[in-house]
C-alpha cells in the first residue's frame, strides 16, 4: 500500500504543464495500490461542481482510469477550492474530507490538512475565511450563475495578491502555537498552503510541509506501509 500526498496544485486550464504534471502522477501511481490524498488547493479556484471544460474533462477521465483500477482518491479544501464538493468527486469515486483529520498508518496517527488554519497571525485572512465558509453564504454562492462566480472568484484572487504585497512572510506562515496545538495528540502533522516545503522538527515530532507545484517539479510525500516516521523524506515529482 502507498500512501500519497500532494498539495497546491493550482490546476487551471491556463498552466498545462502542472495539469500534464498530474495527469503523468496519476499514470506512474496508477498500478502501485494508492491511498492519495489532495490537501488542497487542488484547483487555482473553483466556482462550482456545475462547471465544466475540456481540459477538466481529461483530468475526470484520468482519475477514472486511476480509480478503477483500484486506488482511492481523498481530497480536503484548500483557500482556493472550498467550494469543491462531493458532487464532483463522486465522477470517479473521490471522497470529500473533513477540513481536519487524521488517519492510522502502522500504529500512528497522522493528522492531514490544508494548513491555511495554522496561519492565526493573519487575521485579516481567518475572518474573510470564516465570513466565506458560511454554510449559507456558500449555498447562496453555489446558486447564482456561473459568470458571477467566475468573476467574484477573479475578484477575490486580485484582492489577495494585492493584500499579500503588504503582509510579512512571518504574518502568512503558521503560528507556531498553532502548530503545537495541531501535534498534542497525534505524531505527524501533514500540510501545505505556506507553499515552503520543508520537514520540521517539533518536540521530537514531525510537522511536513507539501510544496506547491512548480512549471516542472513539486515536492510530495510518498509513505508505505513499512516506513518509519521518522526516517521520512519529501520526494521531488519532475515532469
Amino acid at each position: 500500500m502507498t500512501y500519497l500526498f500532494i498539495a497546491d496544485l493550482h490546476l487551471s486550464p491556463d498552466h498545462p504543464r502542472l495539469v500534464r504534471g498530474f495527469l503523468d502522477l496519476l499514470e506512474a501511481y496508477k498500478n502501485k495500490n494508492t491511498q492519495l490524498y489532495i490537501l488542497g488547493d487542488w484547483f487555482n479556484a473553483w466556482i462550482g461542481d456545475d462547471y465544466t471544460a475540456p481540459w477538466l474533462d481529461e483530468i475526470i477521465r484520468a482519475l477514472k482510469q486511476f480509480s478503477n483500477a483500484g486506488n482511492h482518491i481523498y481530497f480536503l479544501t484548500g483557500n482556493r477550492d472550498f467550494a469543491l464538493g462531493q458532487q464532483f468527486l463522486d465522477q470517479f469515486n473521490g471522497q470529500l474530507l473533513a477540513e481536519v483529520c487524521t488517519l492510522e498508518l502502522s500504529d500512528h496517527i497522522i493528522r492531514i490538512e490544508h494548513g491555511d488554519l495554522l496561519c492565526t497571525d493573519d487575521v485579516s485572512y481567518q475572518r474573510f475565511r470564516k465570513i466565506i465558509r458560511n454554510p449559507l453564504l456558500l449555498k447562496f454562492l453555489k446558486s447564482t450563475p456561473l459568470g458571477f462566480r467566475q468573476k467574484l472568484a477573479n475578484g477575490f484572487r486580485k484582492k489577495s495578491r494585492q493584500a499579500q504585497q503588504f503582509k510579512s512572510y512571518e504574518v502568512m506562515d503558521v503560528n507556531q502555537d498553532a502548530v503545537q496545538a495541531a501535534l498534542k495528540n497525534v505524531d505527524l502533522l501533514i500540510h501545505g498552503h505556506t507553499h515552503r516545503a520543508k520537514i520540521h522538527d517539533v518536540d521530537g515530532k514531525k510537522r511536513i510541509v507539501l510544496g506547491d507545484w512548480k512549471e516542472d517539479s513539486a515536492q510530495i510525500l510518498e509513505i508505505n506501509a513499512n516506513d518509519h516516521l521518522q526516517n521520512l523524506a519529501l520526494k521531488k515529482w519532475q515532469y
